[in-house]
């Protein structure tokens, strides 16, 4: 049972960690989020069974069509949802994108139904013993695939042009723009990678679960929590967070059972937000005078 739950929560945590890291990324370049995170988590997974499974694409082209619709409605939750509101000085963006979310996700409920579906894979055909239990190989594969994302988005920032431009922006937006930067744009890919990583999420964890036009909506609400308790502008704070999460949430899974998980996991996030009320790596906010 330890194993299992072991690998569950690595599994869980290493998804809640990758959703959190677009909440990590937005708002580090623009100081806004995308609370339509958990609607890219379900347009992730919908769009991959629907390629797959009813178009009968190759899964390889339906990952990366997926993938691209995922960046789509990142761009389009920047630019309709965020920007108007933000360069007029307004934090109605809050309720915007969470409204943005919820039109998304009733579109997909009327689109693709409300029954949850499987989408079939190779991984999770058969388990595989690891120390005496029995486990997918995709619940091997997501932890590495997790943590992997989130050093290549590590290297991208430090080791790219597109990661220079996105710190530079991030670090002092103005000055950007007197640099000949373009902010909006790089605000605008900002928002783009955030919904990848949702949508990547989604495609991993769908084969475990099911595909349903509701699955995002706790899974967001869960890595808004991870990005917070992790500190939402440290990344290694963030993905740390998620990883615990992951951890706690099946290890209470595993032994008070499912009707406490909730209970317990987000008492155990409010005690430590009490304790540290700028995440595990977050740093309190400098006011200049």
């Amino acid at each position: 049972m330890l194993t299992s739950t072991l690998v569950s929560g690595l599994g869980l945590g290493s998804m809640y960690g990758l959703v959190a890291l677009g909440f990590h990324i937005t708002f580090a370049v623009s100081g806004t989020v995308n609370f339509a995170q958990g609607s890219a988590v379900t347009l992730g997974a919908v769009l991959g069974y629907t390629f797959a499974v009813q178009l009968g694409w190759p899964m390889p082209l339906a990952v990366a069509a997926s993938l691209a619709g995922c960046a789509l409605l990142g761009l389009a939750v920047e630019r309709l949802l965020v920007r108007p509101f933000v360069v007029r000085g307004s934090d109605a963006w809050l309720l915007a994108t969470v409204a943005g979310g919820i039109i998304l996700d009733n579109v997909l409920l009327f689109t693709f139904g409300k029954e949850p579906r499987s989408l079939p894979s190779a991984l999770v055909a058969a388990p595989v013993q690891v120390l005496g239990a029995g486990v997918y190989p995709l619940q091997l594969l997501i932890p590495v695939v997790g943590i992997a994302a989130a050093v290549a988005i590590r290297a991208v920032f430090r080791g790219t042009e597109l990661g220079r431009v996105l710190l530079a922006v991030a670090q002092n937006s103005e000055a950007a723009r007197l640099m000949g930067i373009d902010v909006a744009r790089t605000v605008a890919c900002a928002f783009a990678l955030s919904a990848v990583l949702a949508g990547a999420a989604g495609l991993l964890i769908a084969p475990l679960f099911s595909v349903s036009a509701e699955m995002g909506a706790l899974f967001g609400i869960k890595a808004f929590a991870v990005a917070i308790l992790g500190g939402i502008g440290s990344a290694t704070g963030v993905v740390l967070a998620g990883l615990l999460y992951g951890l706690v949430e099946a290890g209470v899974t595993a032994t008070l059972g499912s009707g406490a998980t909730q209970i317990v996991v987000f008492s155990v996030i409010i005690l430590a937000l009490a304790l540290r009320p700028n995440g595990l790596l977050g740093r309190a906010a400098v006011n200049k005078v």
